[in-house]
């Protein structure tokens, strides 16, 4: 498990210890494999208790994951993609580490810039086809 790419940004790492997997059956075609074996896996790991962020970094989780967090602050990520347990362990592992990346990426402040001439008439050229479109409309309910 050590091998995986657990990466969450330069320097930090998710901590495997801190992962807990639960497994179940998986669903859909697949004969025996699918009737006997658990390799559906849920990896959890509780971000708002984890030592491997600190606090600014744990709340900007909090804030950009809102959704995908439990109100008991565990983030779940499920993979049910493969015929094995180690290979849905390890996808599962590294979607939960692909969304926390993500979720750590600073914002990029958007610079302002002002529109083109040329697209100040475009915008005034469609505006002008499609107020002449409803026109026509309109005089021809009248008739």
């Amino acid at each position: 498990m050590e091998d995986w790419k657990l990466d969450l940004a330069p320097n930090r790492r998710l901590p495997p210890a801190e992962l807990e997997f639960l497994t179940s059956r998986s669903g859909g075609p697949g004969g025996q494999n699918v009737n006997k074996l658990e390799t559906k896996v849920e990896a959890r790991w509780n971000v708002l208790a984890t030592a491997a962020l600190e606090a600014p970094a744990r709340a900007r989780l909090a804030e950009r994951l809102g959704k995908r967090i439990h109100p008991d602050g565990t983030l779940r990520a499920v993979s049910q993609a493969h015929r094995t347990q180690l290979g849905n362990r390890r996808a599962a592992a590294e979607r939960l580490a692909a969304w926390v990346r993500e979720a750590l990426l600073p914002v990029k402040k958007r610079t302002r810039t002002r529109p083109t001439k040329a697209s100040r008439e475009r915008r005034l050229e469609a505006k002008k086809r499609r107020s002449s479109t409803k026109s026509t409309r309109r005089t021809r309910m009248e008739d």
